[in-house]
Order: C-alpha cells, then structure tokens, then sequence
C-alpha cells in the first residue's frame, strides 16, 4: 500500500498510550491512533515510511466485541476519554498490559504487581480546564473539551460524566450567558477575541469550589452579571473563590497577565489522607483525590522505613508525598520548578504541624548542585517528559539504596528506567494505579535498588 491509499481491517492490538495496529487483508499493517481493540475500521494511509504505514480511521465499520452502550452523550466525539466503551475491568487490563509490555522490553526480571482501580470510575475529576471555541470553522460558540484528534473544534460538555454534576452547571449557566451576550472566543489564528478559558476546581472531600475565567484584555466586559448567575445556582458544593485571569500570551495555554480576584478568596482546600491542603489557581494538585490517596498510600509502602532518614522528594508539587513522608522522617526536602506550587507547599506543611520539611523553588536540574544534605531515600515524580539526562546522572550520583519513581508517562519511564539499570539499579517492583478512568492515562510506581558495589 502507498500513501493515500484506502484500508480496512481489524485492529488487533493498542500499545500505549493509544496506538493501534491494525491487520488488513494482504497481510500488511496500519498504525494508527484512536481505536480499540477488535473494531472494525476504514482508513486512509498518510504515510509511509521505511516500510511502516500509518494512517488515520475515517469510520468505525463494526465495534469491538468488548465494547458497551457510553454513558455520555458525547463519548465518541469527545477527547476527553476514549475508552468509555469499554467496560472498567477491560480498561484495567489493557491499562495493565501495556505497561508490562514496556517494561518487558527491558529484559529485566521484577515483581509486577497489576494495576488498582480508581474509587470512583465516573465523577472523580477535581479540576477541568475547558475551551471556547467553536463546533466547526466559522460556527457558532462552544464551551467544552476539544474534539478528538482536532486542535480547533469545540465540544459542549455540559453533561460530562468524568466531573461532579455542580462543574456542568457552571459551565451550562457561563455558556448560555456569554452566547447571548454575543462573546467573541480567542482565535488561534489572528490573535483576536475575548474568551479563553473555564478552569473548574473543586474539594473532593470538603466541597469547596474555585471558578477562573481565563480572557484576554481585549473587551471591557461587566463581568458583575455572570457573578450573580453564579451565586444563583443551585450546588451541592460552595463557590468560595471566583477569579478573571487576564492572558494576553498568544500561546493556547493558561498563562497569567493578570489576575484579579472577583470575589471571595484565590484558593480552596482539599484533604488527603488525614492532611488538609491549601491549592491555589495555579498548582498542582492530582486531579482524582481519591485515587491519589491510592496512588500515594502505595508510595508510603514501596518507601518503607524513613524513621530517622532523610529523603529528597524531587518534583514534589505542592508537596504532597514529602508531607506524607515527614513524620517519623529525620527530614524531607521537596524540590519543585514552580514557585507558587512551592509556596502553597510551605504553607500546607504549616497547615499540618510539620516541621522537619523543607520546600525549593527551581529546576531540579540545577537546584541538585546546592543542596548540602544527603539523601537516604529519592522519591522522583518527573512531568510527563520524564527526567532531563543531566538531572538523571546527579541523581544517579548520589548512590541511594532506594528509590521509588512514580511515572504517568510510561514511555519516559521506561526510557529513564534504562539508565538506572545500566548505572547499577534493578527494579524490585511495579504497581499501577488507574487514576483516570475512561481514559488512555495511568500511573506507575516503580521501587528501585542499588546493587551492591
């Protein structure tokens, strides 16, 4: 087959995080993105290279046989979760073996110890992000998630499943309100327009809500009504904080000019595993709260005895894991690149009567050559790039016993896990904790081992 070429076949395997191979009839193969496991499909070939097709599916023909009736009205326009026809315990699987797929390709013996599921399969997400836009070119305005595959089109999501039913209220009340007022989105194209973004954040466990429009400074908008529509809904939760983020960056991600607080206070809180934490509009915080208790109660074990030791928490976010770890530790440093992640750090550790914690704002790359203590324990929770090559060889360098790294990429993962083992590591143990339910993404808790010299 060539580029341009039609096919139509079965696909016979998804690797992750959803690339699938699919067996047409001459024998060949198609990559391709988008699919599930046994569905019939119809494509066109895009490209093909050193004899590798890849292509992209026109039409579903048949579904798989695993697939069931979705819950939500948009599940197979929208990008926000790709398996919600699959039934959870299939998602698991398939979750579960294409990690170990990955992790097999490194031809290393470890104990895999499968995948737990998330608390919640529907309703779980603490925070949304959502776009204004458009359905198609030149429509009329959408509020929502972007269409799969597509970096412009829109989809209304006023009925997500994946969300707390007060977040589609919000957005359905802010929607409504700026389409009759006739508000013009943000274009990516010319650079013109008013509306950005919708950035929802809410408790799991105290209820609390954070509403922050995202706009540019473009339009002198009143935006006095909209806070009274607010106020008018009837929520299970309590609005506690409305902000207007000013972004005047051409890039499509939140970034803040400005921001002003419209009512209320800039923050909520959250409680995990028996601490309270402060989150502010800008940090991290693990977006299923349930499954973080999950994803960090199986941390605390594969770290064991910290008594008297001292451990590095480096990308620690707002802190989470080195305020879990501190108690019986000798000390806890937690590294992170953003300074406002790091200050909500500092306060939450006041926030929990701990002591013996210490938080730094910068690169970890560079904050590494600063610090004066030695660490007993490393705890690595690296962004989705995983770990820069430089930073990796400092940490490798210190010749910690153990190491516990904590991957939702497994690909930079298995990349990173590379390099440990040919410095002398072995990887002891693997679990992985599904914390995103419906969706391609999962967590990774790998313990790692020095051997002996």
């Amino acid at each position: 087959m060539k580029k341009k070429d039609l096919f139509e076949g079965i696909v016979e395997k998804v690797d992750f995080p959803n690339k699938g191979i699919i067996q047409i009839e001459d024998g060949e193969k198609v990559h391709t993105s988008n699919v599930i496991e046994g569905q019939k499909v119809k494509g066109v070939v895009t490209k093909k290279r050193k004899g590798k097709l890849s292509g992209i599916v026109l039409e579903i023909v048949d579904k798989s046989p695993d697939e069931v009736d979705t819950v939500c009205q948009g599940a197979g326009e929208c990008g926000g979760c790709l398996y919600q026809s699959l039934p959870y315990q299939k998602q698991l699987s398939l979750k579960k073996r294409q990690v170990a797929d990955l992790l097999n390709s490194l031809g290393t013996s470890y104990k895999f110890e499968g995948i737990v599921d998330s608390p919640a399969v529907f309703q779980y997400r603490n925070k949304m992000e959502y776009s204004f836009g458009d359905a198609y070119k030149g429509g009329p305005l959408a509020l929502g998630l972007h269409k799969r595959a597509s970096m412009y089109d829109i989809v209304n999501t006023s009925d997500c499943k994946l969300v707390h039913h007060d977040f589609n209220k919000i957005l359905k009340a802010t929607f409504e309100l700026f389409q009759e007022d006739e508000l013009h989105y943000f274009s990516k194209k010319d650079h013109v327009g008013y509306l950005r973004h919708l950035v929802l954040r809410k408790g799991t466990k105290t209820d609390e809500i954070l509403v922050n429009l995202v706009t540019t400074s473009q339009l002198d908008y009143d935006l006095s009504r909209w806070l009274e529509i607010l106020k008018e809904l009837k929520l299970s939760g309590e609005i506690v904080g409305v902000l207007n983020t000013i972004n005047d960056d051409i890039a499509d991600a939140v970034k803040v000019t400005e921001l002003r607080l419209l009512e209320g206070r800039d923050y909520f809180y959250e409680e995990l595993l028996g601490m309270k934490f402060k989150i502010s509009p800008f940090s991290f915080f693990q977006t299923n709260t349930l499954g973080a208790e999950k994803l960090y109660s199986v941390v605390r074990e594969y770290v064991g005895e910290t008594r008297n030791k001292i451990i590095f928490d480096l990308y620690s976010g707002t802190g989470t894991i080195t305020q879990m770890l501190a108690p019986v530790a000798k000390k806890a440093v937690g590294v992170e690149i953003v300074e406002e992640a790091v200050e909500a750090a500092k306060e939450n550790a006041k926030l929990n009567g701990l002591e013996n914690c210490e938080f730094i704002a910068g690169d970890v790359l560079k904050v590494l050559d600063t610090l004066e203590d030695k660490p007993d324990i490393i705890i690595l929770d690296p962004p989705r790039d995983g770990i820069h090559p430089k930073a990796l060889r400092k940490i490798i360098d210190y010749g910690v016993e153990q190491l516990v790294y904590v991957s939702c990429k497994p690909t930079s993962l298995v990349r990173d896990l590379e390099v440990f083992l040919a410095s002398g590591y072995e990887v002891v143990k693997v679990r992985c904790v599904d914390m995103f339910p419906h969706t391609v993404h999962v967590e990774t808790i790998v313990g790692l081992q020095r051997l002996e010299p």
